[in-house]
């Protein structure tokens, strides 16, 4: 998928999940950008024949199995977006965490006016 459409993607997700602010523009550019060199990665394990092991040889000519170095980079990538998806309120514990900080600035919100209205 394209990185644009990434980002309407992204952004729709945010917005569904009650998380988006502006100020997560970058944040969801870079997830985008994550996510478009995974389906590449994707695209191009998937013409090698989707291999999980391939052969390597050695400096000193012997052969072993290694897992693809493809299969690797989308699994590093995949990674990676998963901590923006949970920075972003887009998995169950970053939506937690969310709306616990949310919750928490409100409540001191609250007993600042109370406090500020005794005097």
């Amino acid at each position: 998928m394209e990185k644009a459409l990434w980002i309407a993607r992204i952004s729709a997700s945010c917005r569904a999940a009650g998380t988006y602010r502006d100020y997560f523009d970058d944040v969801i550019d870079t997830l985008a950008a994550i996510l478009e060199r995974r389906d590449d990665a994707e695209a191009i394990f998937q013409e090698q024949g989707g291999e999980v092991l391939t052969e390597h040889t050695n400096k000193a000519g012997a052969t072993n199995w290694e897992q693809n170095p493809v299969l690797r980079l989308i699994n590093d990538l995949n990674r990676d977006a998963l901590a923006y998806w949970r920075d972003l309120g887009l998995t169950p514990a970053g939506l937690k965490r969310i709306n616990e900080a949310e919750m928490k600035h409100k409540r001191r919100s609250a007993l600042g006016e109370a406090l500020s209205g005794i005097g």
